[in-house]
Order: structure tokens, then sequence, then C-alpha cells
């Protein structure tokens, strides 16, 4: 059953060809149902934990990455039947709908596209590791066949693998310019063969499926994608948002990202916004001011959870970062005497490439990752390298990171106000 691994198989193509009607897939499916209950070890105490239909089924595959990376909580016994290969075929379908209806709506960069590609290798990575040896063994062996035409390839076939950093070269095993991925190896080798033929097939699967998510989006600006699709990416969406949207009333030590509050700033960060002289430009807007308002407006609990983020995780259209975020950082830039911009243009990458978008003009998805998404300096170096900035105020005595500050400040602010429903700020530093 190749194509429980595969969905890119022969025999899932033909599969997903005569499935018939999309309107069909909201449709509950008694053997769908069977077969969920009678997996073994699944929990049936939630009725709606249990996907009654295709729609459901392709909804509970995102819920299940998402809980299992924020893992706070997962709870795997609601999800074995993923793992049931008598699920296949619905699941097949279940990742083509998905497919279909991401690529059909989303950016091939977004936040939808990317938790969907990381979601298909986690997905392959665990039913391979739920295999017997002599089974998985025998499936890894046909993906590669079918993959790659050979388990002795020609390192040009792992180009792209190679150009989006799905595998490195220096972890392959070369012979007259092919990698050696099949099973004649002897001693230790064969056991780096082995790690590198189960390493290699999630991979795959990631890079097929974001080329799939390409000629989806390349087709669906030509014709129109099923209004069930559409319907489904929307359902999608709002489930990833709930992802990385904290509710108000939340447990303590967090805070719900909102507009940017000026009264709320630091020192700091409000003499940077006057303007800068020379010598203390560069770092006062590129280091400083682009990493706290970045954060300051789109994930304030970054030093309370320090879990890593894109900046599309919170801004999937990057409509705030273009519309709230650089105007307040480029009027700071201009601000400065004489302006950053007019005497070093560069800055303007600089910037860029702190949100996570690489040396380029403006921030856009397809360039998200090319850099990571910088937190703005700590208090101990502002004093360091930006020692006419610090004029610190009562408030600053305890704080380590202006992003703390603002935090503290803000619940300082509701709580004056009346407002004790907010959680209190990120204080760890």
């Amino acid at each position: 059953m190749m194509f429980f691994i595969n969905p890119f198989s022969q025999e899932a193509k033909e599969l997903v060809r005569d499935s018939g009607d999309l309107d069909k897939i909201i449709e509950e499916d008694a053997r769908l149902i069977s077969i969920i209950e009678y997996t073994r070890g699944q929990r049936l105490d939630d009725d709606s934990r249990i996907p009654g239909s295709l729609w459901e089924l392709s909804l509970k595959r995102i819920e299940w990455y998402l809980e299992k990376r924020g893992r706070r909580r997962y709870q795997p016994g609601y999800y074995r039947f993923l793992f049931n290969p008598e699920i296949a075929e619905f699941d097949v379908i279940a990742f083509h709908i998905l497919a279909q209806a991401i690529g059909a709506k989303f950016n091939p960069n977004s936040r939808e596209s990317r938790i969907f590609i990381e979601l298909e290798a986690e997905i392959v990575k665990e039913r391979l590791s739920r295999m017997e040896n002599r089974e998985r063994e025998r499936v890894i062996s046909g993906i590669l066949g079918e993959m790659l035409d050979s388990e002795t390839p020609h390192w040009t076939k792992l180009e792209k693998l190679l150009e989006n950093k799905r595998i490195k070269l220096t972890e392959l095993i070369l012979k007259d310019g092919k990698v050696i991925l099949d099973k004649s190896a002897t001693g230790r080798t064969q056991q780096i063969v082995k790690s590198i033929r189960e390493n290699i097939i999630p991979a795959l699967i990631m890079q097929e499926t974001q080329e799939y998510i390409y000629k989806i989006h390349e087709m669906a600006a030509k014709i129109e994608p099923h209004p069930i699709l559409a319907e489904l990416a929307e359902k999608i969406r709002e489930r990833i948002s709930r992802e990385f949207f904290i509710p108000r009333k939340t447990s303590p030590g967090t805070l719900k990202a909102s507009k940017l509050d000026f009264d709320a700033f630091p020192p700091c960060i409000k003499n940077t916004i006057k303007g800068v002289q020379a010598g203390n430009r560069n770092d006062a807007i590129v280091l400083l001011l682009t990493g706290f308002l970045s954060y300051a407006r789109l994930y304030p609990a970054v030093f309370k959870e320090r879990k890593p983020h894109k900046v599309s995780d919170f801004d999937p259209t990057l409509s705030i970062t273009l519309n709230e975020i650089l105007p307040i950082i480029y009027e700071a830039a201009d601000n400065c005497r004489p302006p950053l911009f007019q005497d070093d243009p560069q800055e303007k990458l600089n910037i860029t490439a702190k949100l996570g978008f690489g040396l380029h003009e403006t921030p856009s998805l397809e360039n998200e990752g090319e850099t990571k998404w910088y937190t703005p300096m700590s208090c101990e170096k502002i004093k360091i390298h930006l020692p006419i900035l610090c004029k610190p105020d009562s408030l600053c005595e305890k704080i380590q990171n202006p992003l703390t500050y603002y935090n503290k400040r803000r619940w300082q602010k509701r709580k004056e106000e009346g407002d004790r429903d907010i959680p209190r700020g990120n204080t760890r530093r």
C-alpha cells in the first residue's frame, strides 16, 4: 500500500481520479467511521474528534500537525486513525483535497502552504517509523524507484532537495557522482545508508508537495476553483489562525497581538522614532526599532513562549507589516539627521532582512525564510551601543528588553483603565 506513504504514486493518482464528485466530500461515510472506531488505541470518548467525512478528515490532518507541533494540548490517542493503513484510501483523497484548497486560495509561500508541506513530511516520518523493518525497507525501495528511477540516482536527481536545504550534500554517500541509497553497503556504511534512506523519503514527498501546490496555484489563476474548495480553504485559515493568535482571556504571562500603543513604548523607542543623529542611525533603526515594532505588533509574547516563528505566521498577507510596521520604521529613518536612506539606501534592504525576508527592497512571501526574524536588542546592548537613546524611567529599573517594558506598560494601562481581563505581560526577559 505504497500510496499510504506516497500520495503521488501511480496508484494514488488513479484512486483520486476515480474518487468522484467534490460535492460528496461533506457527506458522512460509514466505512470511514467504522475504520476509525476499530483503530487500535483510538480514543472514542469525544464525537467531535472523529471525522465522519472526507471534509472533516482533511481538517483533522491539519489539526493533528498543529497540536503535535504545539505539544501542550497534543493527545495522540485522538489521532491513531491517521496511522492505520486501512484508512489509506480516504487519506490520500483527503491529501489531494487539502492541496487543491490550499493551492487554489493561498500563495505557495503562505503560512497555510508551508504548514501543509511540513505536515506531509511529518506524517510520512511517523508512518514510516511505525512500520516493521522489512515492510519499511520494501516501501522505501518502491518509492525511491518511483520518484528517482533508481536506488543509486545521480546526485543531480536530488538537486531541488539540495537547493531547498531539505538535505545536505555532506550527509550523502557518493560514488562516481551517484548517491548510494541501495542496501548493498556493509558495516557502518550500511547503517548510514539506512538512515539516509529513511530521511530522504519525507524530503522527497515534501518537495513534490511544494511543486504540486505551485502547479495548482498557477491553474487557479486561469480556472475558478470549486466553491467547496474555497470554503475548505477558509476553514483551514481559521484553524491555523487560532493557533497563532492568542485569545484575550488566557493563562498568565501571555499577551495578545494588537494595534501598537505608542504611549506604552519605552524611552529608547520613543527617542528613536523622534530621529537619531549620524553614528547611531543604523543600529537604532535596523537593529533596535525594526525588531521592537514587528514583535510588539505581531508576537509580543516571544520571550515568554520562546517559539521560533515567521512574520507570516501572524500576518499571512503581510498587510500589517507593509501598512502598519514599515511606515513607522521608514518615518523614523527619515527623521534621522541626516535621513538614513538618503545616504545609506542599503539599510532599507537590511530592515527587510531583519524581518526574515532576505536582502530585498520590500518583504514578500516568496523571500520569507532567507534570513531569520530578529528580536529587538536587549537593554544591556542598548546601553553599550546606543547610550544616547537610553534615558531610563522608573519602569526601566527591572526590565531587560524594550519589548518587556512595552508588555508591562500595556498591562499597567489596562489595569488603570479598569480592564482586569488582560493577562500579565511578558516579564521573563
